[in-house]
């Protein structure tokens, strides 16, 4: 499981640059997989990184829309950047992705939170995910 922790981390990374340069997440993962190609010093950009990335890419507009709308006093723009993309890449994997286990998702975005971000953004990111988690056949139907 080490290296589904790993290309968790690398999908948010991802997210987290293509929100700092204004980029097409798609195109941000392209460059670190030219990047691995061209440096052997990098790490190779895995298969479950790929479909993380490519998988919140499809779901973007609709991730951004929950997370506005059920994230109480916290607009999209006033959170920080690396809570942002760790809830885009939680809320991904929680809704859409059918082989994790929920649980397994929860913990590892607040590990994130723990690791990249504030002291209250690990119990923020717990929060919003743990609503997510409970409405997720709700918010799957929903989208069309």
């Amino acid at each position: 499981m080490a290296a589904r922790n790993t290309a968790r981390k690398r999908a948010f990374q991802i997210l987290f640059e293509g929100d700092q340069r204004g980029a097409d997440v798609q195109t941000v993962l392209g460059d670190w997989i030219r990047l691995s190609h061209a440096d052997t010093r990098q790490p190779p950009v895995s298969e479950y990184t790929m479909e993380l990335v490519e998988g919140y890419a499809r779901h973007a507009k609709r991730i951004d829309e929950l997370i506005s709308q059920y994230s109480v006093g916290w607009t999209l723009d006033r959170m920080p950047v690396v809570d942002r993309n760790i809830l885009r890449l939680g809320a991904y994997e929680l809704i859409w992705v059918d082989g994790t286990p929920d649980a397994v998702v929860l913990d590892e975005m607040v590990q994130l939170a723990k690791e990249f971000s504030t002291d209250e953004s690990p119990s923020f990111v717990n929060g919003l995910l743990g609503r997510f988690k409970d409405l997720k056949s709700t918010l799957r139907r929903d989208e069309v």
